[in-house]
């Protein structure tokens, strides 16, 4: 059995400012709830070190949500458009693996919101029949034309039957 090459394309560079700018907003809003309890309980005499700790935690998640996360999706995030099918990989402790036949897909979208506008980024949306995938964090000339492109391509595939 010859094994399948893993996809080739990967998404934009500046996808990584876009989720590190999401991470340290999750982050803040995390040390915002620490802070919240410290507070809260400030008055019920709670250990230093139950404090220190949560102050800990939250560090630790900014460092991750921020930092790590973003540059491991995007050091994972692949994709490829064939002829007759949509490859994507992505996922680091479970490595994802998604062909989406192209007589499958009904509907090809792209998608902004306003950290990816600023950034000058877009996500394609791929929809079937029964789901929905992603191809996250592109620059808005390659979204718009991979949008096209596998329009085009699904579209051929029904003309075909």
């Amino acid at each position: 059995m010859e094994l399948r090459e893993s996809p080739k394309n990967q998404i934009s560079r500046r996808a990584l400012t876009v989720w590190r700018i999401t991470g340290f907003v999750a982050g803040l809003l995390f040390l915002a709830a620490v802070i919240g309890l410290n507070v809260l309980f400030a008055y019920q005499e709670w250990p230093m070190w139950v404090i220190a700790v949560l102050y800990l935690l939250a560090a630790v998640y900014l460092f991750y949500a921020a930092w790590l996360v973003p540059m491991l999706r995007h050091r994972v995030w692949r994709y490829e458009i064939h002829e007759h099918e949509v490859d994507l990989q992505y996922g680091l402790f479970v490595v994802r693996r998604v062909i989406i036949p192209m007589v499958k897909v009904q509907h090809v979208d792209t998608k902004q919101g306003p950290l990816l506008k600023k950034y000058g980024l877009a996500t394609v949306e791929i929809t079937t029949a029964a789901t929905k995938h992603e191809i996250p964090a592109l620059g808005v000339a390659e979204a718009d034309g991979l949008r096209d492109f596998i329009s085009r391509l699904a579209r051929v595939t029904d003309d075909d039957e």
